[in-house]
């Protein structure tokens, strides 16, 4: 079985809108796929197969100040509005739905990775977890602390996915795969900063309600550095093949232009060209 992951990043995220559109053009079709953060939205609408949507998403609607703005912030109490993102855009009647239908009837399996808020453990929904116009595990998965309200699965409240299995690789060996193809949207070499000691302040507000949520941002990057060495390693071995880009164009997890999005996305598309014949090697 082989398997894909995307790791999302917020408006990073539009780099795997690119490679997996390029897979559907290459009629790439993974066999396990899983998202965290952004990344499980553009797992979804991989799985359904509508090729150019997570490009509109990132592009044209997030500019929009309903996705996200200081007037959010200080109407709803969160900079973004995932309700908007995956309800208002995404339901059957929204202005650019999710086939969900299709989705379902891929046989691939699905994974989204999300985080207890109280517990800070890992959650892994699946297919199973989502309905008609019932999207909150992707909610869930890019549900940013700080920046978002906390969303609601079954009475438990829910972080991105990012906080604990950033990049899930370990998940996707136990779940079965043989072969494992990663999105990454940073470079290779990129080194994280800690960027939790510079939200110090804001984390203490946090810390409050979500103790175990708000130490693990601080923890989190050593946690991708170590998952992304073992990557490494199994790619060394063929087992893996990592898809990232040389730069990010100027983008990060809030911070976009058109004219960068559309640059990021490119290379997406461009680096996504290496899956194809990976995937056909098929011995593992």
């Amino acid at each position: 079985m082989t398997g894909i992951i995307d790791v999302g990043g917020g408006m990073r995220g539009i780099y795997g809108a690119g490679v997996l559109d390029r897979c559907l053009d290459d009629g790439v079709s993974l066999d396990y796929c899983c998202g965290v953060s952004a990344g499980s939205a553009n797992m979804c609408a991989y799985l359904a197969g509508q090729r150019g949507r997570n490009y509109r998403y990132y592009h044209d609607y997030s500019f929009r100040k309903e996705y996200m703005s200081v007037d959010n912030l200080r109407r709803k109490g969160a900079y973004l509005d995932l309700h908007y993102v995956y309800a208002t855009l995404s339901n059957s009647d929204g202005e650019d739905p999710l086939d969900y239908e299709a989705m379902m009837r891929n046989p691939a399996q699905l994974v989204v990775v999300a985080t207890d808020a109280k517990t800070n453990a890992p959650k892994y929904f699946t297919k199973q977890d989502f309905g008609p116009d019932r999207y909150e595990v992707i909610k869930a998965s890019c549900t940013i602390p700080i920046v978002c309200n906390t969303t609601l699965v079954g009475g438990r409240e829910y972080f991105d996915g990012g906080l604990t299995d950033p990049l899930p690789i370990e998940k996707a060996l136990a779940d079965g795969c043989g072969k494992v193809v990663v999105i990454l949207t940073r470079p290779v070499d990129y080194v994280p900063d800690r960027s939790g000691e510079r939200m110090a302040p804001l984390i203490d507000r946090l810390m409050k309600k979500y103790p175990a949520s708000a130490r693990s941002v601080f923890t989190r990057h050593d946690v991708y550095v170590k998952q992304l060495e073992r990557c490494l390693e199994l790619q060394k071995e063929g087992k893996v093949l990592i898809v990232a880009p040389d730069d990010t164009c100027g983008v990060d997890t809030l911070k976009r232009t058109p004219e960068t999005l559309d640059a990021l996305y490119r290379k997406g598309y461009e680096d996504g060209g290496k899956i194809a014949g990976f995937h056909r090697n098929r011995k593992m």
